[in-house]
């Protein structure tokens, strides 16, 4: 549900309104910085899904346990 509003936020904007944020983002950050960034919020996100599938999965695999313990 979350996502779906984001992409209402986004398609509110208009092909100005982007094109003079990302020029905004390139006067912040320059050029060489923006792929070091890219890259580095990449492996954040990465590493946050594995967190949240290990979690998981150890939530299943103690849900199992319990079942097999309580037969």
């Amino acid at each position: 549900m979350g996502i779906t509003n984001i992409f209402l936020f986004i398609g509110g904007l208009g092909g100005t309104e982007v094109v003079l944020i990302l020029f905004a983002i390139l006067l912040l950050f320059g050029a060489k910085r923006i792929p070091e960034l890219a890259k580095g919020l990449g492996r954040g996100i990465r590493e946050f899904k594995d967190a949240t599938k290990e979690i998981k999965s150890d939530i299943e695999s103690s849900v199992k346990d319990d079942n097999n313990t309580t037969k």
